[in-house]
């Protein structure tokens, strides 16, 4: 196995952090009230056992999502508050291919595939550990890929994602 070959995806840039906690009106007292992060959204999921409100600092591209995360249920899983820094996410220009390389790589995801993350984009995430059939993990750190949309991948320099057509970044340039 090796992890030299081109790939035919590139990590444009970071999505997200995502922080967790047993109470995030503690988390919004820093973000929010010292921060002066804008919460521009709110997502709730009893499959994801999160109550989750959506923070940004940034603008346009460049804008960067802050999750302040607490559990429904502190005794069910997903446990987002057992570790602080929940996640991190990285915006991807092709998630598909992206997923595709890096099983056929030995990168272990975790349970879910591919699917819609709270702020309506696609979304996958590497385990944070290692397997034996797959013994590539996040060392960890959950780690969450973003499709990036159209715009986030012009102005950060990747290919024009899921349309199929090559661009900057794409495993050709190499």
């Amino acid at each position: 196995m090796t992890t030299n070959a081109p790939r035919p995806y590139r990590i444009l840039g970071i999505q997200q952090i995502a922080i967790g906690g047993t109470d995030k009106s503690a988390l919004r007292r820093l973000w929010v009230d010292v921060l002066g992060l804008q919460v521009v959204g709110r997502f709730v999921s009893e499959a994801e056992n999160v109550d989750e409100d959506i923070c940004a600092i940034g603008d346009g591209p460049a804008r960067v999502e802050v999750d302040l995360m607490q559990p429904l249920d502190p005794e069910k899983k997903p446990a987002v508050h057992t570790t602080p820094l929940n996640h991190v996410g990285l915006w991807v220009d092709d998630l598909p291919k992206a997923v595709d390389w890096m099983v056929a790589h030995g990168v272990r995801l975790a349970p879910g595939g591919i699917r819609k993350g709270a702020a309506g984009h696609d979304i996958c995430f590497i385990h944070p550990k290692a397997s034996d059939e797959f013994p590539i993990g996040g060392e960890g750190v959950l780690i969450e890929l973003v499709q990036a949309p159209p715009e986030v991948v012009n102005a950060l320099g990747g290919s024009v994602g899921r349309s199929g057509s090559d661009g900057p970044g794409d495993a050709s340039d190499a």
